[in-house]
């Protein structure tokens, strides 16, 4: 079992920069793929990026690529999510996820556990 805690949420101005951090707790961390999910108001819960178990791949959504960058630092158990150039379409609340296998990929069933989100609001 794998506990998921999001943080860095908060309000910004179109244009800024926010970083998101994912920390887990409950076994290795280093032995789970993980990703970023969001969701907005009335829409369904879309893929942001994923970041295989060794940090060696990444992958992300088009809306996104170019102006967020997906990390981990398995030492510390945290998965990152910088956020550069924001936009008022991102934002929702973002979810940290963990996937058991090496790569979880863009599709929400490839996870197995869920933090509980963080608000990011992009005012214009």
């Amino acid at each position: 079992q794998v506990q998921l805690v999001e943080s860095g949420g908060g309000l910004v101005q179109a244009g800024g920069s926010l970083r998101l951090s994912c920390a887990a707790s409950g076994r290795t961390f280093s032995n789970d793929a993980a990703g970023w999910f969001r969701q907005a108001p009335g829409k369904e819960r879309e893929f942001v990026a994923a970041i295989s178990r060794s940090g060696s791949y990444t992958l992300y959504a088009d809306s996104v690529k170019g102006r967020f960058t997906i990390s981990r630092d398995n030492a510390k158990n945290t998965v990152y999510l910088q956020m550069n150039s924001l936009k008022p379409e991102d934002t929702a609340v973002y979810f940290c996820a963990a996937s058991p296998r090496s790569f979880g990929g863009s599709s929400w069933y490839g996870y197995d556990y869920w933090g509980q989100g963080t608000q990011v609001t992009v005012s214009s």
